[in-house]
């Protein structure tokens, strides 16, 4: 009986501790002005990645492998390794994307859609998306990160993303994971790891 007491304690304490909290007024100030201080900074981002793909049709999470590079003006690649060779480029207003080989070339300009969606993925990575005329924004925080909650106003991309969950690590103004939630309920969670700042990074890399 005892030990079953302690494991009920245990749990509770265990929601209690991941649970999340609205952030106070002067954190919310005191992030975003970090945040758009170090963005001010970034010329260059490297960074490994590992991404989880959540579908409820599925037992277990489709897991992929890569690396992103990430230059000013919106230059942005994501080069996946595992479990196939894919990358996709978002770069002078027009989305490269490298299938395995069979390479496909979209104008984000005359998509406004692909164009939105391609300037808020590029404002996850480096977190430059406190736009409150295209987001309803909240700002909560758990035991070891301040999460910004995003949540679209245009109805045509809230056809394909209900929120994106910006996560910033305490004492770090960089994102360190990203999670974007679809209207259906699955979602993509992104972790970031070995993250190399204002590297330099060739034309070579962005090349379709």
């Amino acid at each position: 009986m005892k030990f079953r007491l302690s494991v009920v304690f245990l749990l509770m304490n265990l929601l209690v501790f991941a649970q999340e909290k609205a952030m106070t007024q002067d954190e919310i100030s005191k992030l975003k002005s970090s945040v758009n201080t170090e963005n001010a900074k970034i010329q260059t981002i490297k960074t490994d990645f590992i991404q989880y793909k959540h579908m409820d049709v599925l037992e277990e999470d489709l897991k992929s492998e890569g690396q992103m590079y990430f230059k000013t003006r919106n230059t942005l690649k994501w080069s996946y390794s595992k479990p196939v060779s894919y990358s996709i480029i978002f770069k002078d207003n027009k989305v490269y994307i490298n299938d395995q080989g069979k390479k496909q070339t979209i104008n984000a300009n005359q998509n406004k859609l692909f164009e939105k969606l391609s300037g808020l993925i590029a404002g996850s990575v480096t977190g430059n998306v406190f736009n409150e005329s295209e987001f309803k924004i909240a700002y909560v925080k758990n035991n070891t990160h301040y999460i910004v909650k995003l949540s679209p106003k245009t109805d045509a991309v809230k056809k394909y993303i209900r929120e994106v969950h910006l996560f910033f690590p305490f004492g770090d103004a960089v994102v360190s994971e990203v999670k974007m939630l679809e209207p259906s309920g699955d979602y993509t969670k992104i972790l970031f790891k070995n993250r190399q700042l204002n590297v330099k990074l060739e034309d070579a890399v962005f090349a379709q």
